[in-house]
């Protein structure tokens, strides 16, 4: 599974990791994750995510 950084404040979500403090469990790819989700550190939609290379 690939990562994706966020390109306003530069998190990367990483989906081994996933996103526990907002309900995301380890092992959820990015793909997966609701269309509802923000980045947690700038609030961003998953629209400004890229993959990371």
């Amino acid at each position: 599974m690939k990562s994706y950084a966020c390109e306003l404040c530069d998190y990367v979500y990483d989906p081994a990791k996933g996103d526990p403090d907002n309900g995301v469990p380890p092992g959820t790819a990015f793909e997966d994750l609701p269309e509802s989700w923000l980045c947690p550190i700038c609030g961003a939609e998953k629209s400004e995510f890229q993959a990371v290379e």
